[in-house]
């Protein structure tokens, strides 16, 4: 997950390297002793900045710039290439920038710069933010809102305090990553910063008129804005036995902790859901060495989201690491040591995990009087029927590019609506228009997509899914709306690019290359 990179390249500064090999859209790998850099040019100014992703660390000398952005190859974190600043999830941390000269026709580095300490001001200042919900989006919101220069009292409120949640299902899960890594901010972060985080509760009721909310212990809060970033909960099917100790959901870090404890002992662990989300956890297990079937309606795994050649590979790769299949099924009953599968089939089963799907969490809004239709409704700039209410991340449904209402469930999707909530709540009315982006781990391959992958009816590809060498184009009446890649990082950003730009003709070239 995380680790350093090494410094290749020219030392900047004590060699620099010639002016005219700077350009381009692609970042330039050198070093500054032993801390690896990446050297940009953008119109006549050349900068200097630190390579490292502040997300996961990986090296951003592999990822493109995009206008006055750098963008990181791996989960398309976004740094602004003057500042370092982290402009765009996943990452939240600023990198380096390095003071610059060009002498004799060689650029030189002389030492760091101190990042500003002035922030902007806000065009507008609420009393005081509430953010109900402490996942992607209501986390990020509240860094966002120090960022752009609000100083007013801001409350956060949720469950849990702020996680990585990837990886609950991906390295977590797997053992390979340690406790340490999840917590998104070390215990110091939020009291640092002004914030009051409410971590272990939840909003019980909103009071629009009075513009307070009510938490489980009773308290009111205020707020002259408020964000709502609820989430969503995993479906819970009515099969008999489903409610049974041994049957496990996967959302919370205690989720994943209660699955890791419950596996200790397992011999075999049913997965009932095909999706993303119940692959990644029969993944997971199998690199604990336990034995695990996957129970699941359709008969290629994925062929509704991603389409049936990316599916039937992630099949077989799962298969080749031991995974066993039983598709086409349904559950008919649990019971404490197997699961009864609508064909009449006993599969083995200590531990049942459901990765079943999940609901948007409106019964707040909805007992508050806001448009809910799957999600609360927003517009564009993310806010609710209410003029001092915004909704961000699962449960939020928002305007696509087409103007057609969508709902997307992606992780850094909802770390960028909150930023861009937290704007708009001091008076940018920005409107959210960024393509989506997840990526899903399957035994360390990495399927990355982009786009809106919402309706559509026709699969382009090239490359190989077999070779870990391919990139696949989802069109909607002849249009490109999305693309996954396997190997192909930096196609995947350019596709961004494009998708940003809705340039047809640069997203058809990446299947020509």
């Amino acid at each position: 997950m995380a680790g350093g990179i090494e410094a290749t390249g020219p030392d900047l500064a004590a060699e620099g390297v010639p002016s005219e090999e700077i350009g381009g859209d692609r970042p330039f790998a050198a070093r500054v002793g032993d801390d690896p850099v990446v050297v940009v040019r953008r119109g006549d100014t050349v900068h200097v900045l630190g390579a490292k992703c502040t997300h996961y660390g990986t090296s951003l000398a592999g990822g493109i710039c995009v206008d006055n952005e750098l963008r990181c190859p791996q989960h398309h974190a976004t740094f602004d290439i003057a500042t370092g600043e982290a402009v765009g999830a996943p990452a939240l941390d600023p990198i380096p920038v390095y003071a610059v000269s060009e002498r004799g026709g060689r650029v030189y580095v002389e030492g760091t710069v101190e990042a500003p300490t002035v922030k902007p001001s806000p065009q507008t200042r609420p009393e005081s933010v509430v953010v109900v919900g402490s996942g992607a989006a209501g986390a990020a919101a509240v860094e966002a809102l120090r960022r752009h220069g609000y100083d007013g009292p801001i409350t956060l409120i949720g469950q849990e305090p702020p996680v990585d949640r990837p990886n609950l299902s991906k390295d977590y899960l797997a053992g390979s990553a340690p406790e340490e890594w999840i917590p998104l901010r070390g215990e110091d972060f939020y009291s640092d910063a002004d914030i009051t985080l409410r971590s272990g509760h939840e909003v019980t009721s909103i009071d629009r008129e009075a513009r307070t909310v009510t938490l489980d212990d009773g308290s009111v809060v205020p707020y002259g804005a408020l964000l709502l970033a609820t989430g969503a909960e995993p479906r819970r099917p009515p099969i008999p036995g489903a409610d049974q100790r041994h049957v496990h959901y996967l959302r919370t870090l205690d989720d994943s902790r209660r699955i890791i404890d419950a596996t200790e002992s397992a011999k075999q662990v049913c997965v009932v859901g095909a999706g993303f989300i119940g692959l990644e956890v029969a993944g997971a297990l199998r690199a604990r060495d336990i034995d695990v079937v996957v129970v699941a309606p359709e008969e290629i795994p994925l062929e509704r989201i991603i389409g049936g050649a990316l599916g039937e590979w992630v099949r077989d790769l799962h298969a080749e690491h031991g995974v066993q299949f039983r598709l086409g099924r349904g559950v008919e009953r649990i019971d404490e040591h197997d699961v009864t599968l609508d064909d009449g089939e006993v599969v083995g089963a200590d531990v049942v995990v459901m990765g079943v799907g999940v609901a948007p969490r409106t019964a707040l809004a909805e007992a508050a009087g806001l448009a809910v239709d799957n999600g609360i409704e927003v517009d564009a700039t993310l806010r609710t029927s209410d003029p001092h209410i915004w909704a961000a991340g699962d449960v939020a449904r928002y305007p696509d590019p087409e103007g057609d209402p969508i709902r997307v469930e992606h992780w850094v999707l909802a770390e960028r609506q909150g930023q861009v909530a937290a704007a708009n709540m001091l008076g940018a009315n920005t409107p959210f228009e960024v393509p989506p982006f997840f990526w899903s781990e399957h035994h360390r391959v990495t399927i990355n997509v982009t786009g809106w992958l919402d309706g559509w009816d026709e699969v382009v590809m090239a490359g190989d899914p077999g070779e870990q060498d391919v990139i696949v184009g989802f069109r909607r009446g002849g249009v490109i709306r999305a693309v996954a890649t396997i190997g192909r990082d930096v196609a995947n950003l350019e596709a961004e690019r494009a998708l940003e730009r809705n340039d047809q003709t640069a997203l058809e070239a990446l299947f020509a290359q």
